[in-house]
Parts: structure tokens; C-alpha cells; sequence
């Protein structure tokens, strides 16, 4: 596309060229200087001006204008003087009249001329004629055009002459409109081609859409073929409405699964939640799993489903609102949330990198154990080796839980950098999981409150968060009790570090999950978690 794009840049520019010779007419101006060898010196010329005195032949044909010597100074020794006469033709009288006479200084001399009179300029109807000699301008009468055209050898000139209007409007007319006309005809073929293609392209991914299904590595999954799937689900009713579309709880033979609804201008996170449960090793327990994905309905109407596991208890942010935690559960969902955030982050076994850029408690879902796992991946950011991080933008996300250099719009373009972005947003959900735990003092009556709500407020602008991040550096509170729990003082440590405003003192998700199992709460409420946690 680049080169074609190149190849009609140079042909509109040879076509530009090609107007501009065509556009201009012959002219003798151009000619190079000749020596005026033989030449007869000329020092004065009568001159005359129409438009200052009151005697004008064109008004008045019986009044004889007064004489006027005009001394003619050459301004460079190889230029030639000579005297001229500008006429004036009246095509409907068929007269001329002198306008303008006077000293003329020009690279060519008069006498080296194919012809001592030459049409001034196409748009007007003035003839310049010169000569040579003192005087020589007083009594010069306007040439027959007949025979003035046998003194010149260029054929489109004796027309010029003869009737300079008519004559050369034609010309000008063709040299102008013949290049426009080109222009025209290769602009109109490069937008049919470009609509030919564009048509294929949409053909092309109409037909990709239909062969999108579940990664290798996510077992359990269904193919997604001809739109099959969309058949087997029945909806049932909305659980949320996001960003990007509904979530509806709908049922897939005999059990529930979940079915995100994305609307067609949200197609691109449909397809980039697609592009991370594809990669390998995304079937992990503290991943949201994935079943499938399908499209109903055509044009301005079509839907994109994406078909995950369905879990009853919803968003942690949503839990958290009507239940408090014993510190056995507070840990089991910490752990869950630092080993998910570290199974995305790491690579390894052919699964890059991954930055989530929107974690946040409603995107953490809670399961019938409460164990719980990372969804929504409409914005994470994949970082294949040697590709870069393309054209990701910098400020996305939720306000509330976007990091100071988020806010600032002064973010590094690397892993690493979008990794700890991550780690910000993990250490205001695990203070949530905090603020929720009974014991450190929360109850079923204590109101629950998402992070730096009581200074920000419900819903923050950009701005409001700006300055109580950025330049205020505000984090939650943490109250001191809290820290007489043992368990509870190093989940508060590990809080501040990551949410340390030196985005590279930050922990990484590795060493949050260390940290967190080493406070292995008893778990005789439920199913023991089995964490393996990397070296820090």
C-alpha cells in the first residue's frame, strides 16, 4: 500500500509539471542574451502615458498629444535599450491606440528579435512593439496584423496576433483543462481500486469471524463454526452492564455460563479479550475461563458473545458491599488475586507477558469457594518479544485505580512499566479485601467504601484525582488496629510498597504472592488452596 501510495504522489507531480508547460504560452522573453553587435545606439524615446494626460487618441482621435524626451540610461552595460510602444487593440472597432510609450532596458536587443512586436500578455488585448533609435517610438504606427504575421516564424503567434482575444483564449483553455482531465481519470481509478479492495478486505474478515474459536490451551472449550454456539445458549437475565456490553447469566445445555454482549462499535475489545484467551497457558485457576465465542446478527445489528464460565456470587467489589470477610476468606481472595496477577504477568512456556491496565475489585470475580480469578481483558496489553508495545495508549483504565504516572500522562513504554501500573491498582483492591475483614474490626453494619472515596467522592473526574494522587499523594487510610493482626500487618506493609508513588519501588506480583502465603490463614471453612508461589 506504501508504494502505491508513492507511485501516484510522483504521478501527480509529473502531471503538475506537465500543466504548468502546457498552461504557459510561448514567449520570446525567454530567449538567452545576444551580443547587440551592430546595433544602433538609442538614448532618448518620446514618452507617453494614457492614463496622465488630457489629450488620449483613444477618446478623442482629433487631439495631437505633446512631445515628451524621455533620456534612457541602461542599468547594465549587457543589457540593450530601445524604445517601445504598448498599443491597445479594440476588437470591435479593430483600432489600436498607444497606452504606453517610453525606454526599454532588455537581455535582448530589438533588432535580434524574430519579431520587434510581441503579444504582452493573453489576458489583455496589448501588443508591445519596440525599436532602436533616437526617437524611434514617436511616429511607430501599429503593424498589420497580416503582415505581421509573415514576420514571424511561429505559427501559434500569427493567430495570437491577428485577434489576440479569441485567438488565444482557446489555447490557454485547452493547455489547462488537458492536465485536469488526467488528474481526474487517475483519481477516479485509484478510488475504484481502493474500493474493490476495501470490499475484499470486509469479505475477508466476514468470513474470518466464523472460524474464531477457543485457544488450544483452554480445555472444556467449544469451537465456534457457521455460529453454532449462539444456538446451543439461552439468555436468561442481565447480571452487570460494563464498559464494553451486558453480562447475561444463560444457560448452555445444563449448566450456566456467562455471556458477554458486546454492541458492534465495541467489535475491537470483543476481539481483544479473544486474542489473551487464546495465548497459551490461560487456563488457569485463577483465570476467568473461557468456553467460547460467537456473533449474531448482520450489519448495524450484529452482537459479539463472548461465552465465559458463569459464577453466582459476581464481583468482589459487589460482594464486598453486603458481606464482611473472616481473615480465612480475606486471605484465600488475596492469594487468588496475587497469584492470578502473577500468572499473568510472567512468561514462559510460549505465553508472553501480560498487563491487565483495568484490574480493579469489579474485575475479580468471586467463585462458589471463594477462591477468585481475574476477568475482563478488554484493555490488557500483550508484550510479545521484539514487537514493542505497538499502539497502546497510556491513559486507560478506571480513574480511581490508575496509578500517579497514569494520571501525570508520564508513562515509560515498557513491560515492566505497565507491569507495576498492575501493581498499584493490586494494592487499593487488597486494601478493600482489608477494609472488609472482621477481624480488624469490620462488621455487617459498617458501610463499605471503595478507595480514596471518602476524599475523591463516588465519582471522580480526572482532575479531582489528579490532585489528590498526584500532587496531594493520597492513599487510603489505614488504621492503626489494623496492624495488630499479624497476617493483617504484612498484607498493610505490602500494600504501601505496592502502591509506592516510585512506580520502580514498587513489589512485583511475584512477591505479593510470596508474601501472602507465607500467612497461610486455616482453612477449615473450605477447600485447601494450594499456592506455589516463584522465588521473589
Amino acid at each position: 500500500m506504501v508504494l502505491k501510495m508513492k507511485f501516484l504522489h510522483i504521478i501527480l507531480l509529473v502531471l503538475g509539471m506537465h500543466a504548468i508547460t502546457l498552461a504557459a504560452p510561448p514567449s520570446q522573453e525567454n530567449l538567452p542574451p545576444r551580443p547587440k553587435e551592430g546595433g544602433v545606439t538609442t538614448r532618448y524615446c518620446e514618452f507617453y502615458n494614457s492614463s496622465t494626460p488630457s489629450c488620449n487618441p483613444a477618446t478623442n482621435s482629433s487631439c495631437v498629444p505633446e512631445t515628451i524626451i524621455e533620456e534612457c540610461h541602461p542599468f547594465e552595460a549587457e543589457k540593450s535599450v530601445h524604445c517601445f510602444v504598448l498599443w491597445q487593440f479594440d476588437n470591435e472597432m479593430y483600432t489600436a491606440y498607444p497606452k504606453v510609450k517610453g525606454c526599454f532596458v532588455d537581455t535582448v536587443s530589438c533588432k535580434d528579435r524574430a519579431s520587434n512586436c510581441t503579444l504582452h500578455n493573453t489576458l489583455l488585448p496589448l501588443l508591445h512593439c519596440c525599436c532602436e533609435g533616437d526617437m524611434c517610438n514617436k511616429n511607430l504606427t501599429f503593424p498589420n496584423p497580416k503582415s505581421f504575421m509573415t514576420q514571424t516564424d511561429n505559427p501559434k503567434e500569427h493567430s495570437t496576433v491577428a485577434s489576440p482575444i479569441p485567438a488565444a483564449m482557446p489555447d490557454v483553455i485547452a493547455y489547462t483543462l488537458t492536465p485536469l482531465f488526467l488528474l481526474f481519470a487517475v483519481l477516479v481509478g485509484c478510488y475504484l481500486l481502493y474500493r474493490k479492495r476495501k470490499g475484499s478486505s470486509f469479505a475477508e474478515l466476514a468470513s474470518g469471524e466464523n472460524s474464531l474459536s477457543r485457544p488450544p490451551s483452554a480445555g472444556g472449550g467449544m469451537e465456534n463454526e457457521s455460529g453454532v454456539l449462539v444456538t446451543q445458549v439461552a439468555l436468561c437475565e442481565v447480571r452487570a452492564r460494563g464498559r464494553f456490553g451486558a453480562v447475561w447469566r444463560a444457560r448452555l445445555g445444563q449448566k450456566d455460563v456467562a455471556v458477554k454482549v458486546f454492541p458492534l462499535q465495541d467489535k475491537q475489545s470483543w476481539l481483544a479479550e479473544q486474542e489473551v484467551f487464546r495465548l497459551p497457558r490461560m487456563d488457569h485457576p485463577d483465570i476467568l475461563q473461557y468456553i467460547g465465542v460467537d456473533k449474531t446478527g448482520d450489519n448495524l445489528q450484529a452482537e459479539y458473545w463472548l461465552i465465559t464460565a458463569y459464577h453466582e456470587k459476581g464481583s468482589l467489589c459487589d460482594y464486598l458491599k453486603a458481606n464482611t470477610l473472616t481473615w480465612a476468606k480475606a486471605w484465600r481472595i488475596a492469594a487468588c488475586v496475587a497469584r492470578g496477577l502473577s500468572h499473568l504477568h510472567e512468561e514462559g512456556g510460549g505465553k508472553p507477558a501480560i498487563a491487565h491496565r483495568d484490574f480493579k475489585s469489579k474485575n475479580v470475580l468471586l467463585k462458589a469457594d471463594l477462591s477468585a480469578c481475574i476477568a475482563d481483558f478488554g484493555l490488557a496489553l500483550i508484550f510479545v518479544p521484539a514487537r514493542g508495545c505497538g499502539d497502546a495508549h497510556g491513559q486507560v483504565g478506571t480513574r480511581r485505580y490508575m496509578a500517579p504516572e497514569v494520571l501525570d500522562g508520564a508513562i515509560n513504554f515498557t513491560k515492566d512499566a505497565f507491569l507495576r501500573i498492575d501493581m498499584y491498582a493490586c494494592a487499593l483492591v487488597l486494601w478493600e479485601i482489608a477494609s472488609r475483614c472482621s477481624d480488624v474490626g469490620a462488621d455487617d453494619t459498617s458501610q463499605y467504601r471503595l478507595p480514596l472515596e471518602e476524599e475523591v467522592g463516588s465519582h471522580p473526574s480526572l482532575e479531582e484525582m489528579q490532585e489528590a494522587v498526584v500532587q496531594r499523594k493520597l492513599r487510603p487510610h489505614i488504621p492503626q488496629h489494623w496492624r495488630d493482626h499479624p497476617g493483617m500487618s504484612v498484607l498493610c506493609d505490602t500494600m504501601e510498597e505496592c502502591w509506592d508513588h516510585d512506580a520502580e519501588a514498587r513489589l512485583s506480583a511475584s512477591c505479593v504472592l510470596e508474601r501472602v502465603a507465607a500467612q497461610r490463614a486455616p482453612c477449615s471453612d473450605s477447600a485447601p488452596l494450594l499456592l506455589h508461589p516463584p522465588p521473589c
